[in-house]
C-alpha cells in the first residue's frame, strides 16, 4: 500500500484515484422499487368486510388494495338486493406494499385467532392465509375478468339453447295442428 492508501483507510475513507469523476447526484443510491406481497385469504367470516379487514391487517403494514370476492351461490338478483355489510365474502386477496412484510403476516397469523374479545363477530375464527410468491395483482385482475367471460358465455349458451328448445316446441305445435286437421278432414 502507498501511503496515501494508508492515510485514507485510517481515517475510514478510501479515495480512488484513478478513474472518471462521477457526479454527485449519480453517486447516490437510486431508491429501490419495493415488491408488493399477496395474500390470499380463504375464509372469509360473516359479516367481514374490506374495510373491516384493511383494520384488522393494517395493524401490521401497509396495505395497498384488497379484494374479497362475493358469495357466488347467491344469485345477481339476491347479491344487489343485500346490503354492503351483510354480504358473504368467500374467499379474498390483500396487497402489502412490502413483501417481507406480507411473508411474516402469513406466517404469523395463519391458524391465529381473528380476535380473542369474546364479543367480537370473529371471536373462535381463525385466520387461514398463505402468501402467494410470484402472483401479481395483475393475475388476479386477469382471472377475474377471465371468469366473468366465461359467466358470459355460459349465460349466452344457456339462453340460445333455451331459443332452439322453444323454437322447437313450437315447430312441433305447429305439425300437429296440422296433423290434427289432416285427421279431421
Amino acid at each position: 500500500m502507498s501511503s496515501d492508501e494508508e492515510a485514507n483507510t485510517t481515517a475510514g475513507k478510501f479515495v480512488r484515484l484513478s478513474g472518471a469523476m462521477e457526479n454527485v447526484e449519480s453517486s447516490e443510491k437510486p431508491e429501490k422499487k419495493r415488491k408488493k406481497g399477496i395474500i390470499y385469504i380463504s375464509n372469509i367470516p360473516r359479516y367481514m368486510t374490506v374495510s373491516i379487514m384493511k383494520e384488522l391487517l393494517g395493524e401490521f403494514g401497509k396495505i395497498g388494495r384488497v379484494y374479497l370476492q362475493n358469495n357466488k351461490k347467491d344469485g345477481d338478483d339476491q347479491a344487489k338486493k343485500m346490503k354492503k355489510s351483510r354480504r358473504k365474502y368467500t374467499e379474498g386477496w390483500v396487497e402489502f406494499e412490502s413483501k417481507k412484510v406480507a411473508k411474516l403476516i402469513a406466517l404469523r397469523l395463519n391458524g391465529k385467532p381473528i380476535s380473542t374479545r369474546k364479543g367480537s363477530k370473529f371471536c373462535d375464527i381463525l385466520w387461514n392465509l398463505k402468501f402467494l410468491s410470484g402472483f401479481k395483482w395483475l393475475h388476479l385482475s386477469e382471472r377475474l375478468t377471465f371468469e366473468k367471460a366465461v359467466y358470459r358465455q355460459r349465460l349466452q349458451a344457456e339462453v340460445s339453447m333455451a331459443r332452439k328448445e322453444a323454437n322447437f316446441y313450437g315447430d312441433n305445435l305447429d305439425r300437429s295442428d296440422k296433423m290434427r286437421k289432416r285427421k279431421k278432414t
